[in-house]
């Protein structure tokens, strides 16, 4: 039943999707709602429809490497900068 569903969903949103850019290359009253329709529906088209869960995927990061990666660096011994108004010692 989900299927059908996603597949109802699916035409019915291409085909209102069509009927704006039709509607906007012949119709010369075509207005705001015709454009933010085309363009809402190519803008959809921009997004990756490939995905899998982080947790199937192959060769993804592991969540929490960076965080792990940050606190294991270790931490610089280098010395402190002189203060430009400290004295010099003897020469």
């Amino acid at each position: 039943m989900a299927g059908i569903a996603r597949w109802g969903a699916a035409l019915g949103l291409g085909v209102l999707w069509w009927w704006a850019v039709l509607r906007l290359a012949v119709a010369p009253d075509a207005g705001v709602l015709e454009g933010a329709v085309a363009a809402g529906g190519w803008g959809l088209s921009l997004l990756p429809v490939h995905c899998v869960p982080k947790a199937r995927a192959v060769g993804a990061v592991a969540t929490g490497r960076w965080v792990r990666a940050w606190r294991a660096a270790p931490v610089t011994t280098a010395s402190p900068h002189h203060r430009s108004d400290a004295e010099s010692g003897p020469s």
